[in-house]
């Protein structure tokens, strides 16, 4: 691997953890609001649209970030086999189940884009986001795909952390890679759950 795509590789792997990931969990923890109701996620939603330079932020260290380690990590999995030589089974098919979930988060992602965030910037602050997210997931197939993409998200940062560790030099030998390997699994209980609670509390009756 050459020392330019070398870079590359080690950008894309800490973008996925910070800005992405970073915001991901805040993402999360913002939607649980829901379950304390519609005017404590409408509240939560219009803090955060009312930051200073929130829309300069969110395009220059959100939607750039994600369009860049999307479309690299497409690259990457078109161009460099799962079943690397040198790597054990156990890391082949993480390689694969990251790449498996990279795209549907990112397909997920594009579409909550399109159905949630877009129709906020023109609002002014007087939508209620919180109906038009519980309307929306009446509709069982919404519902179902906001379940696949939001655990799809969790798992493929939680994937990713241990790539990081390796992609960085960070990952230790012997039992105390047994400890990242737990620390991943305990961010995507966290983070799923956080998702799955927002999701259930959107399933109230309107």
């Amino acid at each position: 691997m050459g020392a330019p795509r070398s870079r590359l590789r080690r950008f894309h792997s800490i973008s996925g953890i910070v800005p992405i990931g970073a915001f991901l969990a805040l993402h999360l923890w913002t939607n649980a609001e829901a379950v304390a109701g519609a005017d404590a996620y409408n509240a939560a939603a219009r803090k955060l649209q009312e930051l200073p330079l929130a829309l300069a932020m969110e395009v220059l260290l959100i939607a750039a970030p994600i369009f860049f380690h999307g479309v690299y990590g497409f690259y990457i999995a078109a161009t460099e086999s799962a079943g690397a030589e040198g790597r054990s089974e156990a890391r082949r098919a993480l390689a694969v189940f990251q790449r498996a979930t990279g795209v549907v988060a990112f397909v997920f992602i594009m579409f909550h884009l399109w159905t949630s965030r877009l129709v906020q910037l023109s609002d002014h602050g007087s939508l209620d986001l919180f109906h038009l997210m519980q309307a929306s997931l009446a509709n069982p197939w919404i519902h179902g795909a906001y379940v696949v993409g939001t655990l799809a998200a969790a798992s493929h940062l939680s994937a990713g952390l241990w790539t990081f560790c390796e992609t960085w030099g960070f990952l230790p030998r012997g039992r105390a890679r047994y400890a990242v390997a737990l620390l991943a699994a305990g961010l995507f209980v966290v983070l799923g759950g956080l998702g799955l609670r927002s999701l259930a509390a959107f399933k109230l009756p309107l």
